[in-house]
């Protein structure tokens, strides 16, 4: 456990109010209320600062576990007979960068996300700070109901993206919320711009199997068609078996094969 730990790069409670009181003094306040969140989260350590700033710390553990991943994502691509697209960053700071600069642009072409505020350095720590919702879903804990009239809305985020050529590279169903009945996007990852069309053929493939479990595998399907053509689903079947050997999806692979290949008869 003490080396889970390690890897996992968790933030001990005294370093956290170190950091915490560093957010408030950039904004002139004082640590009132500290929430750390109960997340099985691998690459940071979330916390919700005097209920008005989320807070993401981000360790040189985490920054190693990011490149190891990453690492076996590209060894997935090339299993799926494409060059490996997935990027690692040289340290936390990077890794908060690129999230404030990848949800400035989720922003700046119309997709919901939580306001960045600011990244920088504390220390060792990589130091991301993002606007707080205070009354969010994830789209794994909507109703069957609820994520069958959300399932087109995801694709239309996802094409919107791939429209203005960025990809997202690890949606789940995690890092889709949903708030007054709007979705917003979280921690898209990097990807490299040069193999866009491998990053969209993912990131559908990703969207499918994250919504598999919710509303079965042809609805999910009749959702991507709506905004994605035939072709595009084939070129999404190839990452299917792949995404289906990551420990943090959880769908019928065969089921899901087998409705697209129907739509491509």
């Amino acid at each position: 456990m003490a080396f889970r730990r390690f890897i996992r790069g968790d933030v001990a409670s005294e370093r956290l109010e170190a950091v915490c009181e560093a957010v408030a003094a950039r904004y002139g306040a004082s640590v009132e209320r500290i929430d750390r969140l109960d997340a099985d989260n691998w690459l940071s350590t979330p916390c919700v600062l005097n209920e008005r700033w989320f807070v993401k710390v981000i360790t040189p553990q985490n920054a190693l576990v990011h490149g190891l991943l990453t690492t076996g994502r590209n060894l997935g691509a090339f299993s799926s007979g494409t060059e490996g697209f997935f990027e690692r960053f040289a340290d936390p700071v990077e890794m908060a960068e690129h999230e404030r600069d990848a949800t400035h642009r989720l922003r700046e072409i119309g997709v919901n996300a939580p306001e960045p505020l600011e990244a920088f350095a504390h220390e060792e720590f990589g130091v991301l700070v993002f606007e707080y919702l205070p009354a969010f879903r994830t789209l794994d804990a909507l109703s069957g109901a609820e994520a069958r009239t959300l399932a087109p809305d995801v694709f239309g985020v996802l094409a919107r993206m791939h429209a203005a050529e960025l990809g997202h590279g690890d949606l789940r169903a995690e890092n889709v919320l949903v708030a007054d009945g709007e979705l917003y996007v979280i921690d898209a990852t990097s990807v490299r711009r040069d193999a866009a069309a491998d990053v969209r053929s993912y990131d559908l493939a990703c969207g499918l199997a994250a919504l598999e479990p919710l509303v079965g595998a042809r609805t999910a399907v009749d959702a991507a068609t709506e905004h994605y053509d035939v072709d595009d689903l084939l070129a999404a079947r190839e990452f299917v078996d792949f995404i289906n050997m990551r420990p943090d999806h959880d769908f019928d692979a065969a089921l899901l094969r087998g409705e697209i290949e129907k739509r491509a008869t």
